[in-house]
């Protein structure tokens, strides 16, 4: 087995310095933060209707379970005293720019993943601060200050263990994974905390008696790619600490997509309808969120013996919601009925970006 110092010596990752910055319970904390009637409530920020979902959910709510992205008659039969709040999102996004500003203060080394969190690379920030969990404190200190909002921190030596780490100590809270620690952290993770690792592919390691980072990092980089695909690789590294993508400034999203494996596989055109839902609503989310909307509907169908197909749809003008999305999608799937194999996975994207700014559509970037 590698030594921690042959593996972190190894690496130019090493060196850098990464904040993860997470908002704690951003939507539901700022309808709380507005209306002091909410505070101290099982609050959810999203519809009450059937097809709804919670968009967010406060700390009050997660104790009975309440998560984001569930089913909103869910959330309510968890906690029949879950009050539902509209969404509010041109607030959270002045709030976001707000808190952005904050962070350039610090850096210009910036990769935000949504309105309530983001990467920032510190190694060289703009006080000159030696350690990264300092800049963390003063961010976390002046956003409390101006915005009245908790954020949770993450600092690490790469992004994979910066994000972990931010979920270590929340809410209001900050933690830092070191080259020395790391490999202990990543050791003890379950298979199911690895990111882009869902409940199907975590069946899939349990299977094979993988439970663990441990586990993982005891497999062969040949073993993880002929059973896990291109992601084997990622595995493989992660297990061991090791994240070479740098903090990426201004990155240009080409496409916002959503994807599910099911454990049992699909031919029924309504059963794959329904799987198709949560999807929609978690690709329709992103857009209400960020304000991005997109012209290109593309369907991803995995076969039962791992063939992909894919088919897209363009439209003139970005998709106005969600019900244009799911009329798009699910046409997609109906041209393409019956299909000849049984289905493992389906995706959803939509690509063709424009800003919540933008007067044109932009090219098609495609997928």
């Amino acid at each position: 087995m590698e030594s921690a110092n042959q593996v972190w010596n190894s690496v130019e990752t090493a060196q850098r310095k990464i904040i993860h910055i997470d908002m704690d319970a951003f939507y539901a904390s700022v309808e709380q933060r507005d209306n002091p009637d909410l505070r101290g409530k099982p609050l959810a920020v999203g519809g009450s209707a059937e097809r709804a979902v919670v968009a967010a959910a406060s700390y009050e709510a997660r104790k009975f379970g309440v998560r984001s992205a569930m089913a909103s008659v869910t959330a309510k039969r968890q906690c029949p005293d879950l009050i539902f709040v509209r969404p509010r999102f041109e607030v959270y996004k002045a709030i976001s720019r707000q808190i952005r500003e904050i962070f350039a203060e610090h850096t210009p080394i910036i990769e935000p993943l949504s309105l309530d969190e983001a990467y920032l690379d510190v190694t060289e920030n703009l006080h000159g601060i030696p350690l990264a969990r300092d800049v963390a404190l003063r961010i976390r200190e002046k956003i409390k200050a101006e915005t009245g909002l908790n954020a949770s921190a993450g600092i690490s030596y790469n992004k994979f263990l910066a994000k972990l780490a931010s979920d270590h100590r929340k809410p209001n809270g900050q933690y830092v994974i070191s080259p020395e620690t790391g490999p202990s952290f990543v050791e003890m993770l379950p298979v199911g905390k690895f990111h882009g690792i869902g409940p199907a592919t975590a069946a899939k390691f349990n299977a094979f008696g993988i439970w663990t980072g441990l586990d993982i990092r005891n497999q062969s980089l040949v073993f993880l790619q002929e059973n896990f695909g291109k992601p084997g690789s990622y595995y493989y590294w992660s297990s061991r600490g090791i994240d070479e993508r740098p903090v990426r400034a201004n990155r240009i999203r080409k496409s916002v997509g959503a994807e599910n494996t099911f454990f049992t596989d699909l031919t029924d055109f309504n059963a794959m309808v329904a799987v198709l839902q949560p999807l929609i609503d978690k690709v329709w989310r992103h857009c209400e969120s960020s304000g991005i909307r997109g012209r290109t509907v593309t369907l991803k169908v995995k076969f039962a013996d791992f063939e992909i197909i894919t088919r897209s749809r363009s439209v003139s003008w970005a998709v106005a919601n969600r019900d244009d999305l799911a009329h798009l999608a699910i046409s997609l799937l109906d041209d393409n009925m019956p299909l000849p194999k049984a289905v493992r996975l389906l995706g959803l994207s939509l690509s063709s970006l424009q800003g919540e700014n933008d007067s044109e559509p932009q090219l098609d970037f495609g997928i």
